[in-house]
């Protein structure tokens, strides 16, 4: 079976004690920004804004080469 490659990268964890945590995942497809957040047995995912109210984008090159 062919190796299936991930789609999203985690670039920042960040968790407290109390099981409280955030990450920022880049889509590998696209270089779209997400912010995930996380509390017990609930989450939430919406993707990363900037000041202009557009996606924030990371450049593809750097996931391509990995």
């Amino acid at each position: 079976m062919a190796k299936k490659e991930k789609r999203f990268e985690t670039v920042y964890n960040q968790s407290s004690f109390a099981g409280v945590g955030t990450s920022i995942l880049v889509d590998r497809e696209t270089g779209v920004n997400y912010l995930f957040a996380a509390s017990g047995y609930a989450g939430g995912l919406t993707p990363l804004l900037g000041a202009d109210g557009n996606p924030i984008v990371t450049p593809l090159p750097r996931f391509r080469n990995e």
